[in-house]
């Protein structure tokens, strides 16, 4: 006979759900802390960067950057923001059935106030965009690198601007209602993650020698200087930004890429930048000073046809090649760079091959709510890429592409006076504070080409946008200058 009374099995029936509950709560604890530690092992650096898991090139997957990817922690590594630069740009490169890359056939072409453009008849992209930001400069390539064959003529770099759906939809949204009056012209809404911008320099394929233009991606692009009459031409790819949004990151991560025989690299220890070839953008010989990397209004550059790379990698460096005491902590960061590169370029046998990574940067925002977030962004305004001691800039502090940021790599006049209060990169220019009249501040404003779009739908011109813009850097190096 059963001693199970009422409340005995009562008892018995709480003690049960007492222990399934316990052993639920374990496997929960469990499960939490193999999570954190396949994010802790997936952060380790194991000295070589890249992974296994992105070749062949035909396969490389997006990489992760929402809940549950490598920047859903509190805490980074320097590490992971290469990782998320190389896989993006290799998943936005791989070859597509129809010969073009992904980011051709998937991303939308759009004009520097995020518009879309019209496609041309037989042509992979548009290009009639050639003014660089900041400096108004065109940069022309060096005749001499297409050799005694030399057919081109025009030597001119074009540029053209590429977004993914996720940032059209977002731009339209928060258009809208900052057009309706429902969301502040100050407010501290941010991008969803995965908005991507793009910006690509293209030039010519006849500029370069026949034998070497196996050595470039070419596509088959629509050109016009004056945007109305159009020429079809192969445009070999120079240079590419990749500007994407992941979680914990409103103010994206600026990562850049460039062809490896453009030009040279500054050299610091003797001061000068030198090569024995012509290159793309340098005839051969040795430069020093600024000259080279500087455009002067209605001139050109005070010495054409020798830009160079100011910083490698964009790691800032001091006369003797010592690394500059900044807010950023090397020789990590550039080792971490040079090693990911050394590693994809093992593993990488198609036309990408010939590009590298330049270098990228971002803020430091581990432990921060989405709200902190976004607040810090504001608040940094025009100090955001602040690069002394202290500040939160991460990364390559001196940031730029050879390509698109040729003329503003720096804005001193003399290559001594560079220091770490004088830095220049991304955030030098895109920052919380829109270039709008009253200059309101969100991090929506980081983008140019949302800031450019909003303008645009209130019935501003291009040339009104290109005189906010001036004047919003005139006002930020005044700013900066008088802190």
């Amino acid at each position: 006979m059963s001693n199970f009374s009422p409340a005995n099995t009562k008892s018995f029936f709480y003690g049960c759900l007492a222990l399934i509950l316990l052993f639920s709560c374990k496997k929960e604890a469990e499960k939490e802390s193999d999570k954190k530690e396949t994010s802790t092992a997936y952060n380790k650096s194991d000295g070589s960067g890249c992974k296994a898991s992105w070749f062949p090139h035909s396969q490389t997957p997006a990489p992760e950057e929402g809940k549950g990817s490598p920047f859903d922690t509190t805490s980074t590594t320097n590490e992971i923001f290469h990782q998320w630069s190389w896989q993006k740009f290799l998943w936005l490169t791989k070859p597509q059935s129809n010969q073009k890359p992904l980011f051709l056939n998937e991303l939308t072409q759009v004009s520097d106030a995020m518009i879309p453009v019209t496609p041309q008849p037989g042509a992979s992209i548009v290009l009639t965009d050639t003014e660089q930001a900041g400096s108004n400069g065109i940069l022309k390539v060096n005749p001499i690198y297409g050799g005694t064959n030399q057919i081109a003529k025009d030597f001119t770099v074009y540029y053209s601007i590429h977004s993914n759906d996720i940032m059209i939809k977002a731009a339209k949204t928060f258009k809208d209602s900052l057009n309706s009056g429902t969301l502040s012209a100050n407010n501290l809404k941010t991008f969803p993650v995965g908005s991507l911008e793009l910006k690509v320099s293209w030039v010519d394929a006849n500029t370069i020698r026949a034998e070497k233009q196996k050595n470039f991606f070419i596509t088959d692009a629509a050109v016009s200087p004056d945007g109305k009459t159009f020429q079809k031409k192969r445009m070999a790819l120079l240079g590419m930004h990749v500007v994407g949004v992941v979680i914990n990151h409103p103010e994206f991560i600026w990562a850049t890429f460039q062809h490896n025989d453009l030009a040279p690299v500054y050299d610091w220890k003797t001061n000068q930048a030198t090569s024995n070839d012509d290159k793309l953008l340098y005839s051969k010989g040795t430069t020093t000073g600024l000259d080279g990397i500087t455009w002067v209004k209605n001139t050109g550059p005070k010495q054409p046809l020798k830009a160079y790379d100011l910083f490698q990698f964009g790691v800032p460096k001091t006369s003797g090649g010592q690394y500059m005491q900044t807010c950023q902590m090397e020789p990590e960061n550039f080792d971490n760079i040079k090693a990911i590169n050394e590693c994809v370029a093992a593993k990488l046998d198609d036309v990408w091959n010939n590009y590298f990574y330049n270098g990228s940067i971002w803020i430091n925002t581990d432990g921060m709510t989405p709200q902190q977030q976004a607040q810090t962004v504001v608040n940094l305004g025009f100090n955001i890429g602040n690069a002394t001691p202290g500040s939160s800039a991460r990364g390559s502090l001196n940031n730029a592409n050879i390509t698109m940021e040729t003329y503003t790599q720096t804005f001193e006049n003399n290559i001594s006076n560079i220091n770490a209060s004088n830095l220049t990169n991304c955030f030098s220019c895109h920052n919380a504070v829109s270039f709008s009249s009253g200059n309101p501040k969100s991090p929506l404003y980081i983008s140019h080409v949302f800031d450019a779009y909003l303008q645009n739908s209130q019935g501003k011109s291009r040339a009104d946008i290109n005189r906010m813009k001036d004047k919003e850097h005139v006002l930020r190096f005044i700013q900066k200058t008088l802190k």
